[in-house]
């Protein structure tokens, strides 16, 4: 099946040309014109990726992006804005985006990020799935982690980190694969950020519990084993 991409874009002639675009690259396209309707449309529509601008009437991009993820829907999101700044930038990554791309962009850049996101989408994680390791299970509909009984609170990064490692258990998965697929390609932040994240699991997941889920694989990544 075609993945299905939804386009919130206020400017006319951009979404226009973005789902011709994604269109000739054999996508499914839906195409919002206001922050109010885009976020009801990836509500109820089965979406694989959006594409969000920042500048929306109605709804802005900030408050569309802050009521998906209140929602828990985990769909991929990255932003399109022309307000390239750091606060701008810093806004759309604590509330849950992706990725971003600043305005004017390069079609080649924005397909190739599509991409990467849709290529590393796990095809055999549905909503309502419930996943687990040994005693650890991820309500991935919910976003609740449980470990023996135990509900583990996580902040965003830190559950999309563990679903992300989860999801390949058993396989060791790189520092630049979990960097794209938990922050994005467009994440410009602190470069120890996997090792405190994984600092922060490692606390929460395994201290007090008799067994050890994660594995550091040196020089290479992280892993979670059975």
């Amino acid at each position: 099946m075609k993945a299905h991409i939804l386009i919130i874009e206020d400017e006319t002639h951009i979404a226009r040309i973005i789902k011709m675009e994604m269109e000739m690259e054999g996508y499914q396209v839906t195409v919002e014109h206001d922050g109010r309707a885009g976020l009801e449309t990836a509500l109820q529509t089965d979406i694989d990726l959006i594409l969000l601008d920042v500048m929306l009437p109605s709804l802005n991009g900030i408050e569309v992006l802050r009521r998906l993820r209140y929602e828990n829907t985990d769909v991929p999101v990255i932003l399109l804005t022309a307000r390239n700044t750091t606060l701008d930038i810093v806004a759309g990554l604590d509330q849950g985006a992706n990725d971003y791309v600043a305005k004017p962009f390069k079609m080649e850049e924005l397909l190739a990020r599509i991409r990467a996101f849709l290529r590393n989408q796990p095809k055999s994680i549905q909503k309502n799935s419930v996943l687990n390791v040994k005693d650890l299970i991820i309500d991935s509909d919910t976003r609740e982690v449980v470990r023996n009984g135990k509900t583990i609170s996580l902040t965003p990064k830190e559950y999309d980190f563990l679903l992300y490692l989860v999801m390949n258990k058993n396989k060791v998965v790189t520092r630049d694969s979990i960097l794209l697929n938990v922050w994005g390609l467009g994440y410009e932040g602190e470069t120890n950020i996997i090792d405190v994240t994984v600092a922060h699991l490692r606390k929460k997941i395994d201290e007090g519990f008799s067994s050890q889920l994660f594995t550091t694989v040196r020089g290479v990544g992280y892993t979670i084993k059975e």
